[in-house]
């Protein structure tokens, strides 16, 4: 299992995966699941993905052949044509690797996050989906995620705005990774987490944060110790003095 997640804001992208990779047949236990492809003053782009890690390794692979060479993503005139370049490379892989795979009753697994900017517009998140068609951020809800989401996702939802800074949206990224971790063991450190600066057109910050590591386990604890007390801030419930057979609902 995995945890990926992409946050735009008004400031730019937050980007951030864990990297755990142990069931299947790939037999890696630690493998860096981020991915950046950097034009500095024309264009980045920062990949994470989930599921097969041979799929997605293989995907890359195509994507930074190209991108060295100057083709591909050097060339995407926006992030939705990057978004469907990494798509054309799912569809390549998916083309040589499928038949094989399922022979052997191996799905075709892999879901990618792409995030960035190309100079002219604004910075962008897309979700590419095992067949090669892209899904786009939305104004109301500022993030996609993949692998296991649903632990993660009360914190975003509750708390992530557009005009949220990207400082504090790196926080609520760390705090839905750090809630992911705590209630699914197949998904682990080191995390990676990088921020990207609207219009800046390179990655100034980037961070990876291992097991036991001190920033890691001081967010851990005062996110906890803070949800304690407000918990114990909040009005008392009342309740009715009739014992449940009394009830009449």
């Amino acid at each position: 299992m995995t945890y990926c997640l992409g946050i735009v804001t008004d400031e730019g992208l937050v980007m951030a995966s864990d990297s755990r990779s142990n069931a299947g047949y790939d037999q890696i236990n630690v493998c860096q699941k981020m991915h950046t492809y950097v034009q500095k003053g024309e264009r980045v782009f920062v990949i994470l993905s989930s599921g097969s890690l041979s799929i997605s390794q293989s995907v890359n692979t195509l994507l930074r052949n190209a991108f060295n060479a100057g083709e591909g993503l050097a060339k995407a005139e926006s992030l939705y044509h990057a978004a469907r370049i990494v798509g054309d490379c799912v569809r390549r892989i998916s083309d040589i690797d499928r038949a094989a795979l399922e022979r052997d009753s191996f799905n075709f697994n892999v879901h990618l996050l792409l995030g960035g900017q190309v100079r002219g517009e604004p910075p962008s998140l897309y979700l590419i989906y095992p067949q090669g068609n892209p899904l786009r951020v939305t104004a109301d809800s500022p993030y996609l995620q993949l692998g296991e989401c649903k632990y993660g996702r009360p914190i975003l939802d509750r708390g992530l705005e557009s005009k949220t800074s990207l400082e504090d949206a790196a926080k609520y990224a760390v705090l839905s990774l750090d809630a992911t971790m705590r209630s699914n063991v197949t998904v682990g450190p080191p995390i990676d987490l990088l921020l990207y600066e609207k219009d800046s057109f390179d990655i100034g910050r980037y961070r990876r944060l291992w097991a036991g590591e001190k920033d890691l386990e001081l967010v851990h604890a005062r996110w906890e110790q803070a949800l304690r007390r407000a918990v114990e801030q909040l009005p008392d419930i009342e309740f009715r003095g009739l014992a449940p057979n009394e009830l009449t609902g």
